[in-house]
């Protein structure tokens, strides 16, 4: 069977998603292509080898609709020969677009390929696509009566499920910004991170990691989905879900040069990890965000390794109750769960995040020798994808 293998993979800093933020003058499309344009410098490819660029976005609206990726594609001056899709699995997007090019590669439609994602939050803001019509139409509304709640609301219900208490949440969150910021001031994000040019200035660091939080500081934050009548629908929940113990809104962008095994060796480029399984599940759309273990027990099942054998874990930090629920239904050594910080410190630029997680992961693995590492993310609806590479 063709190994499909990781050559490079990149990533832009984060930029706060909102007007001002580092990155918010920057068009999605041209975020896009500074990464794509970066695997090529960097790998010395000829660009016209590329059989398909595969990127994630899920705000397919206003500068990101008609196809983002294609743009990308001619605005990086690749030739025009070389074609691109769109995909849109929420959060897990990008995740989704290495699962496509990978499997493409494995199953010998493509030699090479790129998976990437970009997602500008500050330029189309989160829940624009819908264009303020009814997404899911009248039989999902008829499925579930008393109606889906969003994803806020989702994070209160499994925290108050999981008995997670406010502190707990707060205590984690501020581990992942001491994690970070650990990692930006040793150096250990420089060989993913290319930097991004704005009017005249470099901007080459995460603009979202705030090295000073404590969770003493966190505690002092207002619930940001408190709602009376869900409230009253949800006895159980207290409120504990803070701007704090949420990812940022975030602009970024990543990038992930996938190839045959064989077809690296014959352009001269040496492998950094090969894709070693893939999983993709659904899960209860009112919950939502638990859909992380039974894809992570669907993708160990598959790989015959256990979670003992894996030696890093990227878990997306949508909502801390998410790594944290995970953490404890596996049993994960919680020194290898989100080792670098996660979103809630490094930001969740929507389409980008799969890729950016691929991208730190790898980075984590090679300096710290490691063998296997496992990403998974919740992804809104209720699903959940689960990768697990293996480097080379």
């Amino acid at each position: 069977m063709t190994t499909a293998v990781i050559v490079d993979a990149v990533r832009t800093p984060s930029g706060k998603g909102k007007p001002g933020g580092q990155l918010s003058g920057v068009h999605p499309a041209a975020l896009l292509s500074h990464v794509l344009s970066a695997l090529v410098a960097r790998t010395d490819i000829d660009p016209g080898v590329v059989d398909d660029v595969i990127g994630g976005c899920v705000g397919q609206a206003g500068e990101q609709a008609l196809n983002i990726a294609r743009s990308a594609v001619l605005g990086a001056g690749y030739p025009e020969h070389v074609p691109a899709t769109t995909v849109d699995r929420q959060c897990g997007s990008s995740q989704q677009a290495a699962h496509f090019a990978a499997q493409g590669v494995i199953a010998r439609a493509y030699d090479v390929a790129i998976a990437c994602g970009v997602e500008s939050m500050s330029r189309v803001p989160m829940g624009t696509s819908p264009m303020g019509r009814d997404a899911a139409g009248p039989l999902v509304a008829a499925r579930y009566p008393e109606g889906l709640v969003n994803q806020g609301i989702s994070a209160e219900l499994l925290a108050a499920r999981w008995k997670l208490d406010r502190e707990t949440l707060d205590e984690y969150s501020a581990r992942s910004h001491a994690r970070a910021a650990s990692t930006a001031a040793a150096g250990g994000f420089d060989a993913e991170i290319v930097a991004v040019e704005v009017d005249g200035v470099a901007r080459g660091v995460d603009e979202t990691v705030r090295p000073s939080t404590t969770a003493e500081g966190l505690a002092g934050l207002k619930a940001s989905f408190r709602d009376p009548e869900l409230g009253a629908r949800f006895p159980e929940i207290d409120w504990r879900i803070t701007p704090g113990n949420s990812s940022p809104l975030t602009d970024g962008a990543s990038a992930v040069l996938i190839m045959s095994e064989e077809r690296a060796a014959a352009l001269g480029l040496r492998p950094r990890a090969r894709f070693h399984t893939f999983a993709v599940t659904g899960s209860d759309p009112m919950l939502m965000l638990d859909g992380v273990i039974p894809a992570t027990r669907r993708a160990l099942d598959r790989s015959g390794l256990s979670i003992g054998d894996i030696d890093a874990y990227e878990v997306n930090e949508a909502f801390a109750p998410v790594p944290l629920l995970w953490q404890r239904e596996f049993g994960a050594d919680p020194e290898r769960l989100n080792p670098r910080g996660g979103a809630i410190a490094l930001g969740h630029p929507l389409g980008a995040s799969g890729t950016r997680l691929l991208t730190t992961l790898l980075n984590h693995l090679e300096a710290t020798g490691g063998r296997y590492g496992l990403q998974t993310m919740c992804e809104g609806a209720g699903m959940s994808n689960a990768t697990i590479i293996e480097r080379l």
